[in-house]
């Protein structure tokens, strides 16, 4: 093909892609200010935990000295790089003055690493969780190296906190980032105790209004969702609480779906392939009807 027919085709599509549209346009927030980077984001997170699992991510380092060091080269970066991040999700922010976006940004960041050390113990909590909870787990280097649930609660834990900062866009980036790797999606507004558990995980669903106490456990497949949604007058959907909340030592097996604002009684267990949408007393067990043996004879199917 000639080339002259190649560079027409380029060039009309390139001039038209370049205009903006009027839906275009609305789903811009206001500015010219440049907005988040996904691969930041990324970069952001994986300092953190370089952070948080020193020992397993840098080499190791018995003296405090040597891993304040790498811990302290880790902070400066994570500093530049969170403040960068925030002040460009706060683009999304309508109620901000663009005045105000880099101060704020920057007393955010260290809002955050103030916020640290708890999230740092929060997710050892987890890993003690998931090494109790699986007996094919011979040490706490193979949960923490291998379990998607560690991966995916540490984007959690670092997601919330910036969530309940309102922090636009970044919290959902992460959680996303861990979602997309593991399977498991948690909305970062969710409320999770210490000592959180995750068995295999892929197709667990979290939603954001979410409650869920410590030391409970959730195998794969399980849905913690809505049943309904609510509008107001001009029909425009209210974000109120409509997901469940789990108390202190409750068990869910894999594939059940628990939707809507209803309460989990403490040290309950909810059976496998369970629909749930009443309340259930604590120490409860909610199982699935025995299956009905109906066999049969000479070929004729069921």
């Amino acid at each position: 093909m000639e080339k002259s027919r190649v560079n027409e085709v380029l060039l009309r599509n390139v001039q038209l892609l370049s205009k903006q549209s009027e839906r275009e346009m609305e789903m811009m927030p206001a500015g010219s200010a440049p907005l988040p980077s996904v691969e930041e984001v990324k970069r952001l997170v994986g300092v953190i935990k370089s952070i948080i699992f020193t020992d397993y991510l840098y080499k190791r380092q018995p003296e405090e000295q040597m891993r304040s060091h790498y811990i302290g080269v880790g902070m400066e970066e994570l500093y530049d790089l969170l403040w960068r991040q925030i002040a460009r999700g706060l683009q999304f922010c309508e109620e901000c003055r663009e005045e105000d976006v880099m101060e704020s940004a920057e007393q955010m960041a260290l809002d955050f690493i103030d916020q640290l050390p708890e999230i740092k113990r929060l997710i050892y909590t987890d890993v003690e969780a998931m090494f109790q909870n699986d007996p094919a787990a011979t040490n706490y280097g193979e949960v923490i190296y291998c379990y998607p649930v560690v991966n995916t609660m540490t984007h959690y834990r670092i997601a919330h906190v910036l969530h309940g900062m309102n922090v636009p866009v970044i919290p959902r980036i992460i959680t996303e980032q861990a979602h997309s790797k593991t399977g498991i999606d948690i909305h970062p507004g969710a409320q999770i105790g210490e000592y959180f558990a995750i068995d295999h995980g892929t197709g667990v669903v979290i939603g954001e209004t979410a409650i869920i106490g410590s030391h409970v456990t959730l195998y794969q497949g399980v849905t913690l969702g809505a049943k309904n949604f609510k509008y107001d007058a001009e029909g425009n959907m209210l974000n109120v609480p409509r997901h469940p909340i789990l108390e202190d030592n409750v068990t869910v097996y894999s594939n059940a779906s628990i939707l809507g604002r209803i309460r989990i009684g403490h040290d309950s267990v909810i059976g496998g392939n369970i629909w749930l949408t009443h309340d259930v007393p604590p120490y409860s067990r909610i199982l699935q009807s025995k299956a009905v043996d109906a066999s049969f004879q000479g070929g004729l199917g069921i």
